[in-house]
């Protein structure tokens, strides 16, 4: 679109309403979820019954409130062990990735991105169940083969941490790769010929460069992690994540406590996106 063509009245019609379209259709489900949180009803959905905190605040006994229900407590703090691990893991590996293909004299450069991205278009359904047999695989030939029960091969924590980071980490790696091609590297060079290390360099220059993009992936990889369905379902043990916990409990029947802890997620994730977007703007200033 050129600004500085003259545009006609339908014309101008026509956008304001796709664009007043497009953002209902985004944000009036998550609206109508936040308002029900509140809803003094037992079903968590509409016809709209009052306003009540109880659904986050009561302890029973007709209604259980989101701080007094210890499974859904018990899967959130599981959601947030994985997504910490998953974003400590995604960042290293990233980021260790996105130097790597930096690397002029790095071989089979082209083959190796391209199979880096593949976890990204590969759907999340088919990358659980390909990892969860391939440990299955793996844990049978080590049981059979020596005698060894592998504890991290079973659906459990740690499988669904490394299931993250097989995807998680690629996006890391697109992210800060395109922050280091922007990189000077005289900058490097000037540095060593003052007298720092290779480690220092990276450490007091390249790193602190890239710092707006690591913050950035780190920060993304977190809700990634935190909200991630697909992939988990198939890699997860007796200790279940929210998001798992939250579709067995629609699937199979619940109280408006769903609404409630949906208006916490989308809450904290807002906040979280929005001091990313304060602070790295505040490091490019």
């Amino acid at each position: 679109m050129i600004r500085s063509l003259p545009r006609s009245g339908l014309y101008r019609w026509g956008f304001n309403s796709y664009v007043l379209f497009y953002f209902f259709f985004l944000f009036a489900p998550l609206l109508v979820t936040c308002v029900l949180a509140f809803n003094d009803s037992m079903f968590p959905s509409l016809p709209w019954k009052g306003f009540t905190l109880d659904w986050f605040f009561s302890d029973g006994p007709q209604k259980i409130g989101f701080f007094h229900d210890q499974k859904n407590l018990r899967s959130l703090f599981v959601s947030l062990k994985v997504a910490f691990s998953v974003t400590i893991l995604s960042t290293l590996l990233g980021t260790c990735a996105a130097f790597l293909f930096e690397q002029e004299d790095f071989r089979f450069k082209n083959a190796m991105y391209f199979l880096m991205l593949a976890p990204l278009v590969i759907p999340g359904v088919i990358l659980g169940i390909s990892i969860l047999l391939f440990t299955n695989t793996l844990g049978l030939f080590f049981e059979k083969g020596f005698g060894w029960d592998v504890e991290l091969l079973r659906p459990g924590y740690w499988l669904v941490v490394f299931g993250q980071v097989s995807f998680i980490s690629t996006f890391v790696a697109l992210v800060v790769t395109a922050r280091l091609r922007k990189f000077d590297r005289t900058l490097e060079e000037a540095a060593m010929n003052l007298g720092a290390s290779r480690i220092g360099a990276i450490w007091h220059i390249t790193l602190r460069y890239l710092r707006p993009a690591l913050t950035s992936s780190a920060a993304v990889a977190f809700l990634m992690s935190f909200e991630n369905f697909n992939t988990t379902l198939f890699l997860v043990g007796s200790e279940s994540t929210i998001p798992i916990t939250l579709y067995l409990q629609v699937r199979d029947g619940s109280t408006p406590v769903i609404n409630a802890i949906s208006f916490i997620l989308i809450l904290t994730s807002s906040v979280i996106a929005l001091a990313n977007l304060f602070f790295a703007r505040k490091e490019t200033t």
